[in-house]
């Protein structure tokens, strides 16, 4: 299943990674000579129209293929020929797509997880509030005098409290109090209470876009601290440590699979955006320096560039996967 998981997880990634860009190339009128899903030979293909559609041997990778793409090419359809807007919106399109499919994925585990409220969903057995008296449908309404009002009001409350606190509840209509203590569990102070949790698709959608956004935040922050020596490269990890990951994941359940592919799809639009030779980014900058500087730079002169950015991004490749077996794999024979 791990495998499974694995696999069907980069096809969509790539999928609609790929997708974006020829959405957008085929909107601007620029002509496509593949659109393909995979890498290596190819298992099925199908010519429609001037596109071939492809889907190939290795589940890592694919491409989109557009004339004049990487080379002159006269043809009054070819990428080349396309003002530099056209141009941008075609190489932007792969991670706004990935953008979106994580956002996509945040609104739905939004929705099918709900959203915590106050009132008490259930109790862990033996713990405080279970001894104390509380009940599964409570409404916790005030904690130690601070009035309750959504679920991390509870939180934080019992987080500042010191060896008791001070629970009222609502329970049909009657306001009782109780007294417990608290107890320490992973370094943060608990009573033994879970919340209820609201389903509604309008905070749904909200929770999700604020998922997505703290997602985007925390990666950029992680990508910093790697570009500052904060954190040292041998923490990359390529599809091995993936897998190894989704393995992990896949045994808590479906849903932090979705999780896992919704940051991964993240975190494949921001990397694409660097400004490195290869990448999107690279190729954006590439767009703005031309406009800028007219002819002074070649088709053929950015195609080599990015070519040795490819061979680049290869060699980085290579040696993650290797830290990756390191890590993951030779342990397990060890």
């Amino acid at each position: 299943m791990t495998i499974i998981y694995a696999v069907i997880m980069f096809c969509i990634l790539i999928f609609v990674h790929e997708l974006g860009h020829f959405i957008v190339a085929k909107a601007c009128g620029v002509k496509v000579n593949e659109f393909a899903l995979g890498m290596g030979p190819a298992i099925f293909k199908k010519q429609k129209g001037e596109t071939l559609y492809a889907l190939r041997a290795i589940p890592i990778g694919g491409y989109c293929a557009m004339e004049g793409e990487d080379e002159d090419s006269e043809d009054e359809r070819a990428f080349n020929k396309k003002n530099a807007w056209q141009k941008a919106a075609i190489v932007v399109a792969g991670a706004a797509m990935n953008v979106l499919l994580c956002l996509v994925i945040m609104i739905g585990i939004s929705i099918y997880s709900g959203t915590p409220n106050t009132t008490i969903g259930d109790l862990t057995p033996g713990a405080p509030a279970e001894a104390a008296g509380l009940l599964a449908g409570d409404e916790i309404v005030e904690i130690d005098d601070t009035q309750i009002s959504e679920w991390t009001d509870i939180t934080d409350a019992i987080t500042g409290a010191e060896d008791n606190v001070s629970v009222t509840v609502n329970r049909d209509g009657q306001l009782l109090t109780y007294e417990m203590e608290t107890i320490e569990q992973d370094g943060r102070l608990i009573i033994g209470i879970m919340p209820g949790r609201d389903r509604n698709i309008v905070q749904g959608v909200a929770d999700g876009f604020k998922a997505t956004c703290e997602m985007t935040t925390i990666m950029i922050d992680s990508f910093r601290m790697l570009f500052s020596g904060e954190v040292g490269v041998e923490e990359l990890s390529g599809p091995v440590g993936i897998v190894y990951v989704v393995n992990d994941t896949a045994k808590m359940g479906l849903i932090y699979v979705f999780y896992f592919t919704a940051l991964i799809s993240m975190n494949l639009a921001i990397v694409n955006m660097f400004p490195l030779p290869a990448l999107d980014g690279g190729r954006l900058i590439f767009i703005i320096i031309r406009k800028i500087t007219g002819q002074a730079i070649t088709d053929e002169i950015e195609g080599k560039v990015h070519f040795i950015g490819i061979v680049l991004l290869l060699v980085l490749m290579l040696y993650v996967t290797w830290n990756d077996i390191i890590r993951f794999i030779v342990p397990i024979f060890q």
